[in-house]
């Protein structure tokens, strides 16, 4: 049978309590995708995903559970509630056709306050050579890569303002260029997109910022060529 150019993938999920004197401080979970297809990509993929699972819970174990006791040890003492922590992963599959894999996890934390955080991370796949692609790998060798794409989000920046005012900091412009990270992005059917972790160029309430380039302005599209 001719291959398809996607990689099968089946979910998987995790979750662990965390207790402290007979309180449970803790919760973290980790919703997560296995590929069952034997090419090296696959078996490559899968063993980042492994690893970034068994961070994650180590984190939580670790970090975040002495944190949790501490903070649970204060409100006993001090007389507040406590307020249990939470730790998730999950994984988004944006791209998996014409040979290429593209995912992000965010990963979220509740340690007490009025909100919890995330942070997002990612990673694409050439499922045909089993390589995992850096942000420069799309590009033709010496493009200045950078350049370009921002110059696509600053326009896009510029035209999501004049529709929503306030969701962007007043200095967003050097924002855009000084917090611009070529590991974070992931491709989607329509394009390549570009994210902002919370914080970076918006306030909170924006949450985390995504900026999709076409891949006609790139000049190159997803392809088992």
């Amino acid at each position: 049978m001719e291959w398809n150019g996607r990689a099968e993938i089946i979910p998987r999920e995790q979750k662990r309590e965390f207790v402290f004197r007979r309180t449970a401080v803790l919760t973290a979970s980790a919703q997560y995708p296995e590929a069952v297809s034997p090419g090296a990509a696959e078996r490559r993929m899968n063993r980042r995903v492994r690893a970034q699972t068994e961070e994650f819970f180590r984190r939580a174990s670790s970090v975040l559970y002495r944190q949790a006791v501490q903070e649970y040890r204060d409100s006993l003492k001090n007389g507040y509630p406590f307020r249990p922590y939470e730790a998730v992963l999950n994984y988004e599959t944006t791209q998996n056709a014409d040979c290429f894999f593209s995912q992000y996890r965010d990963r979220y934390e509740y340690t007490g306050g009025a909100h919890g955080s995330t942070l997002r991370f990612s990673d694409t796949w050439n499922l045909k050579t089993g390589r995992r692609l850096a942000l420069e790998d799309l590009f033709m060798p010496g493009e200045n890569y950078r350049m370009l794409l921002t110059e696509q989000i600053l326009r896009q920046a510029e035209a999501n303002l004049e529709q929503n005012p306030g969701i962007y900091f007043d200095d967003y412009p050097s924002l855009i260029v000084k917090f611009f990270a070529p590991e974070n992005f992931y491709l989607t059917p329509d394009g390549l997109s570009i994210y902002y972790q919370q914080y970076d160029i918006a306030p909170y309430s924006t949450g985390i910022v995504v900026f999709s380039i076409d891949y006609g302005v790139l000049g190159w599209r997803p392809s088992c060529r």
